[in-house]
């Protein structure tokens, strides 16, 4: 009974900035990892930004110093801040968390359902 809700995406000219965010609810006890994932048409699915609880972030190459993930705990909220945006970043994006639910004992991940982003050239 977890579930996590992206929104955020749409269609922007090459340049152009989008922000996506991601709000995890349902029987929540801990959330440790977040992350944001991509999957363009007849690719696989590849990690785009982790963040960890404590705030430690990484980044896929492809995405270093255009992209920034942060997180707000008290929200459960993951974001995506997408600048400097190229037609190579079309996909579905995917927001991912690694949680401890109240009823179980062990960490699961979790996916969202994705949110489409398009970048027109």
């Amino acid at each position: 009974q977890v579930q996590l809700a992206e929104s955020g995406g749409g269609l922007v000219q090459v340049g152009g900035s989008l922000r996506l965010s991601c709000v995890a609810s349902g029987s929540i006890f801990s959330i440790s990892s977040m992350g944001w994932y991509r999957q363009a048409p007849g690719k696989q699915r590849d990690r785009v930004a982790t963040i960890t609880s404590g705030g430690s972030t990484n980044y896929a190459d492809s995405v270093k110093g255009r992209f920034t993930i942060s997180r707000d705990n008290a929200k459960n909220t993951v974001y995506l801040q997408m600048n400097s945006l190229k037609p190579e970043d079309t996909a579905v994006y995917y927001c991912k968390a690694l949680i401890l639910t109240t009823a179980a004992l062990t960490w699961n991940d979790y996916w969202g359902q994705g949110t489409q982003v398009t970048v027109s050239s």
